[in-house]
């Protein structure tokens, strides 16, 4: 329950259990002079006799709440509490937060005025980069708190993660925007926030993000030190020429170890860090219970330089991302680099040279609020009247401008369009919601244009879908969002990376799926045809005591080890490319848990941290090699990727058959390594859930015309020879040879009927 704040009369009694508004009740002293005490009334279910004494001097008290302490400025020199006899004073554990800030309004015409008076010179825009689970998201609730933007409350939990995904996972899935007025110092100063998401599966979002900022807050976990993501993510900002603000969270963990935390960014990033948090120094932050949080904001204004921008120049504006809005059609996240945009404005854009009239502007705070302009410096939304029906016309990167300056304004770089790294084919589990799942998938990825789709078919589970992902995850975020979202039951196919086929006459192919790999001869190969698959240079945080596991997997993945580098020791690298050995992989079913294995609260803190940098084939990301790096290390590891492009390979298709027929819905291209172990486990586990027939049903896995592995389920039997008791040994033999011809003939003409819910629970993890 919330604490409820009453202004009381001296010896007023309080009913305790109930929640009450709290109307102001005013009264006089003994000495003549007004006084108003606030007591918080919890659910304790007793009575509480309260006297005020008289008001001498302003003070700050703390109202204990049994999850969050709140600062009141309580205007009597003491504040004396009579209970019942039988009452305990108990002290609660309690979290602080300071009220200095005052709340800004929510008033729309307030929020325009104090923006219209706020100089671009104070504008600052910046985002939290940071490993996943390392507390992003809830320190973006303390910013929104201390700025004014929410009201304190517990209820403040993952405020700009918007999807249900996001807070049933506890992790960020898209990028999410907020602009917060501060004051400092006596002046106004706009804010704006970006939270990332911290998964390397959404990585193309926290790029985009850095288009709109001027800094980042490089967050680590005082507990588990600088992690994978930590590292790429700080390359990627200073390669942006962004502002870095060193924070360390969770600060106060009894696992935490800042000292080594400060020492790992010291000595990996060659940041001047230190513990007085003065310009330049690392500020040390726990989101969860607010300690110190209130220092960010200041280094924020002072170490991370405003935008440049001139709001009388002809508009540049940046489209940063797009959603897709029911009655609004597609909202536009953009940047205004230069000029200004408002409603009315007739704009075009740079790319598709289409022209659209501005219906709306405004700012995230932390939900859309209409503003008359955008100018120069702002971050905001704009969506056009009539609206962008199509969100593929919505060009992440594009430029925008007014109609006029098209020859005069000069477009942006743009973005690098994600590339899929992961597809999947997807099923209705009945043919009969196929138009109603055909609808929700094309309402999600509208949201997200990051995934690929295009029509499929298959003869097992009938019409369907090729499904492209950014990763595993992402794929199974999105599998998340269509049973929560729309309620849709859908059969997802094993996870299967894209391959390169090269033919004799130097054409190329793209393969996205095992039907369109060609067959194979009698060998197991194809003939004139050269395989590619795609590798990435992948960065892993392991403890030290569990380097050599790790190592024995990245190896047995085909891995090639690049460089070992010992944080928090001053060690160079120890190991360079030249001494990586390739060797055989071996893999597994592929996994939808999260890409990156998060290192416990538990973490021995006195270890030191590794950094080992691997080129890996992406077949081994799907084939759960993050379930064998979090059991090689008790999970303590991290993974983060990126793409390292194509490498020749020995690839083949391995294929199930039932009875000899191919059942098209199961098939994977692997490497041939790969084919004996996998095939094994596909004829154990499909055996599992194929029903008995009246006559025999073989199971084969198979390349080519090659079996490598087999199970025979043996058909049901009718016991013809019971009716004959002592009958001559000729006459058995007789009944026994028919039965045998006929279970012949019935396997000739039988079809073995596989329902989806074998499909489905052998695709299941």
């Amino acid at each position: 329950m919330q604490p409820c704040l009453r202004l009381l009369r001296p010896g007023a009694t309080v009913l305790r259990g109930r929640s009450c508004a709290g109307s102001a009740r005013t009264a006089r002293n003994a000495g003549g002079r007004n006084i108003s005490t606030m007591v918080p009334c919890y659910d304790i279910g007793r009575r509480t006799s309260v006297t005020a004494g008289p008001r001498t001097a302003e003070r700050t008290t703390s109202i204990r709440h049994p999850r969050r302490t709140f600062a009141a400025t309580v205007n009597a020199a003491s504040t004396t509490s009579t209970a019942t006899p039988n009452a305990s004073s108990t002290t609660l554990p309690a979290i602080s937060y300071s009220s200095k800030q005052p709340r800004v309004s929510k008033n729309p015409a307030d929020i325009e005025r104090r923006i219209a008076a706020i100089p671009i010179e104070r504008f600052r825009n910046f985002c939290i980069v940071a490993h996943i689970d390392h507390g992003k998201s809830t320190l973006s609730d303390r910013l929104l708190e201390i700025t004014g933007t929410i009201l304190p409350g517990d209820g403040n939990k993952q405020i700009l993660d918007k999807l249900d995904v996001e807070r049933e996972r506890g992790i960020t899935v898209k990028a999410q925007t907020c602009t917060m007025i501060y004051r400092h110092k006596g002046l106004d100063y706009l804010l704006h926030l970006v939270d990332t998401p911290g998964h390397v599966d959404f990585r193309a979002e926290v790029t985009r993000s850095y288009a709109s900022c001027g800094g980042a807050l490089l967050l680590v976990d005082a507990s588990q030190g600088v992690q994978a993501q930590t590292v790429a993510n700080f390359y990627h900002a200073f390669a942006q020429g962004l502002g870095l603000i060193p924070v360390v969270n969770k600060v106060d963990l009894p696992t935490a170890d800042v000292p080594r935390a400060l020492r790992q960014l010291r000595d990996t990033f060659e940041l001047d860090v230190d513990e007085d948090n003065s310009n330049g120094c690392a500020v040390l932050v726990s989101a969860k219970t607010g300690k110190n949080v209130e220092a960010l904001l200041p280094a924020v204004i002072e170490r991370i330089p405003p935008p440049e921008g001139d709001a009388s120049a002809p508009p540049r504006i940046l489209l940063v991302d797009s959603w897709y809005d029911t009655f609004r059609g597609v909202v536009l996240l953009v940047r205004v680099f230069a000029g200004t945009v408002k409603a009315g404005d007739q704009v075009v854009s740079m790319q598709t040279s289409r022209k659209y009239t501005v219906g709306e502007v405004g700012i995230q705070y932390p939900d859309g609020v209409a503003q008359p302009t955008l100018r120069a410096g702002q971050v905001g939304y704009l969506y056009f009247n009539p609206g962008m029906k199509k969100i593929q016309d919505a060009k992440i990167g594009d430029t925008l401008t007014t109609v006029g300056h098209e020859g005069i304004v000069e477009p942006y770089p743009g973005f690098e369009e994600p590339k899929p790294m992961v597809f999947v084919a997807a099923f209705p589990t009945d043919q009969g919601d196929h138009a109603r799942l055909a609808e929700s998938i094309s309402q999600l990825v509208l949201n997200d244009r990051s995934i690929t789709l295009q029509k499929d078919h298959s003869e097992a589970l009938g019409a369907g879908w090729r499904l492209g992902f950014l990763g595993s995850l992402h794929c199974s975020v999105f599998q998340d969002r269509l049973r929560q979202e729309h309620g849709a039951s859908v059969i997802i196919t094993e996870p299967a990376v894209p391959v390169k086929m090269r033919m004799r006459d130097g054409t190329e192919k793209v393969l996205t799926s095992a039907a369109e790999f060609p067959d194979a001869d009698d060998a197991g190969r194809t003939r004139g045809a050269e395989y590619f698959e795609p590798f990435v240079n992948a960065t892993i945080t392991v403890p030290e005591e569990y380097l050599g596991r790790v190592i024995t997997v990245c190896e047995a993945s085909r891995g090639e080890q690049k460089s070992i580098d010992f944080m928090g020791t001053g060690a160079a690298s120890l190991a360079t490319a030249d001494s990586a050995t390739t060797t055989t992989t071996t893999t597994a079913t592929t996994t939808a848990d999260s890409a990156t294995v998060t290192t416990p609260n538990t973490a021995s803190t006195a270890s030191i941290q590794v950094i080992l940098k691997y080129a890996l084939p992406a077949m081994a990301l799907v084939d759960d090699l993050f379930g064998k790096l979090k059991g090689a290390s008790r999970g303590y590891a991290t993974l983060d990727y990126e793409d390292a492009g194509w490498r020749s390979s020995d690839l083949v298709k391995l294929q199930l058959l039932v009875n000899k027929q191919p059942v098209d819905a199961i098939g994977r291209v692997m490497h041939r390594s790969q084919i004996d172990r996998v095939g094994r486990q596909w004829v154990t586990k499909f055996k599992e859930h194929v029903d008995r027939q009246m006559f025999e049903v073989i199971i084969q896995a198979a390349t080519g015309k090659r079996v490598v592995a087999r199970e025979t389920i043996k058909p049901f039997r009718k016991d013809v020879l019971a009716k004959l008791h002592a009958s001559d040994i000729t006459r058995r033999r007789k009944l026994l040879e028919k039965q045998k011809a006929g279970r012949k003939r019935l396997t000739a003409v039988g079809n073995v009927t596989i329902d989806h819910g074998a499909f489905q629970k052998f695709l299941a993890k």
